[in-house]
């Protein structure tokens, strides 16, 4: 197979997806014959630095796939680590370029606009010689994991939000509500929502020591900087009301009850270190998007941003674009119903354009459930994504347990996701094979597992 001038294998092509290009593939390719080397360095809050090394071409003929293979690692590392800065030290040609597309006007103005709000400053694209290369200064921290008392957890999904009330570790209550958050304009609605939800399951205890959510999005000090819940939301009501909803909720519940507001990803890492009494975890939570998490070798959380819907995973130009972002080949469209509904035409499933998103999600697995063929297809093809994707995620996160979680996952839709990733990962990827274990929780943890 070839892609912008580079040969590269890839035995287990998807079946409803020919013209997938993986990303790590295609970047381990590209690599073999790259001799000039360049340093990417990213900083982020409080001065954190996270630098990488890689190699280009640096010839005339391979100034288009140098330049896309950096426009799509730099992609990556802002997603999965976060920053306001980028550093292209050792090619000036390649960050002049890069600092015309990540601009107001340029191909990249999402992620200009999305760090900007994230970080409260202009994303900037500097240009350095390599010997300049700032210094890596990488900070992990250690997570919680608590669960003696009365506790409340909510998860806060696209299609539907989840509740969990946990004394001593056992959850004595949960329910899962389906809602519309990301067609409502009216935060009120998200709050009466939440709300409802944490006064349900404060009922079932006799009190409540400490409330914790999971949710898509990016939170700093348990404020809502940016969440795709609050979609039709106005500027002016988000600053308003939604950046302080969670907080100001808990002061319903009770006064003084400590609140801790993360990202659904590191919540899904979280919980699969907890279950597993292991680390070195990256948890994808398949739903309404996809979220990352990771806890790394030391049992603690990176502060990375671990925003994976966003990252690059499809290196093919023709890949279908993410509504939000503007952009081509990210995990939105690979790891989510979104997914699902977008393999549904070709596996040659009708889905009722009246349904919402979540219940054609339900249409193809119920389908899946029948021993349909077709539908199953679509699984199998999402488990060839992942397959592919693991290479991609081993570039920056070291991994020993790969948990599948979110609505996707349910069902037999997840041990096909699941079989035909570890299948193909014997088969192309031995090393990663005996090294990552990937695996799924038990069916209720799937789905309110977040909220637990």
């Amino acid at each position: 197979m070839q892609y912008l001038g580079i040969e590269y294998n890839m035995k287990h092509t998807p079946k409803l997806d020919p013209q997938f290009v993986p990303f790590g593939v295609w970047r381990t390719a590209y690599l073999k014959d790259a001799k000039k080397p360049i340093a990417i360095a990213v900083e982020r809050d409080k001065g954190r630095v996270s630098v990488h090394h890689t190699c280009i071409h640096g010839t005339p003929e391979m100034a288009e796939a140098d330049y896309r293979y950096v426009e799509r690692y730099v992609k990556f590392l802002l997603w999965s680590i976060g920053g306001f800065r980028v550093s292209v030290c050792g090619c000036s040609e390649l960050a002049q370029r890069l600092k015309k597309a990540y601009d107001p006007k340029g191909e990249r103005h999402f992620d200009f606009t999305f760090f900007n709000q994230l970080y409260e400053r202009d994303l900037e694209i500097v240009d350095l010689p390599l010997e300049d290369c700032p210094a890596a200064n990488e900070v992990a921290e250690p997570i919680g994991g608590n669960l003696d008392g009365c506790r409340i957890g909510f998860d806060a999904g696209g299609s539907d939000r989840k509740v969990s009330a946990v004394i001593d570790g056992e959850a004595v209550f949960s329910e899962e509500v389906v809602w519309f958050p990301k067609t409502n304009a009216d935060p009120k609605y998200h709050y009466d929502g939440i709300l409802q939800a944490m006064k349900t399951a404060a009922s079932h205890m006799p009190r409540v020591d400490g409330i914790g959510v999971s949710s898509a999005g990016v939170y700093v000090d348990n404020r809502i900087m940016i969440a795709s819940l609050f979609l039709k939301v106005s500027d002016e009501d988000f600053d308003k009301y939604v950046k302080n909803m969670y907080l100001d909720v808990a002061k319903e519940i009770g006064e003084n009850i400590p609140v801790e507001v993360a990202n659904d990803g590191d919540v899904t890492a979280l919980a699969g270190a907890m279950d597993l009494e292991d680390d070195s975890v990256l948890g994808v939570a398949m739903g309404t998007s996809e979220a990352g998490g990771y806890v790394d070798e030391q049992g603690n959380i990176t502060g990375w941003l671990n925003e994976l819907a966003f990252v690059p995973v499809d290196f093919c130009k023709n890949a279908m674009v993410d509504e939000w972002s503007g952009d081509y080949g990210c995990g939105v469209k690979y790891f989510s119903q979104d997914a699902v509904i977008k393999l549904a035409p070709a596996a040659g499933i009708a889905l009722d354009e009246g349904l919402t998103p979540a219940e054609k999600l339900k249409a193809v697995q119920a389908l899946a459930e029948g021993g349909d063929e077709r539908a199953k297809d679509i699984f199998r093809t999402i488990g060839a994504y992942l397959a592919h994707t693991v290479p991609l995620y081993e570039m920056t996160y070291d991994i020993r347990h790969l948990i599948v979680l979110g609505r996707v996952a349910s069902g037999v839709g997840g041990e096909l996701i699941v079989g035909e990733c570890c299948r193909i990962l014997q088969e192309e990827y031995p090393a990663l094979a005996q090294k990552v274990q990937v695996m799924l929780p038990d069916e209720k943890f799937r789905r309110v597992g977040q909220s637990m």
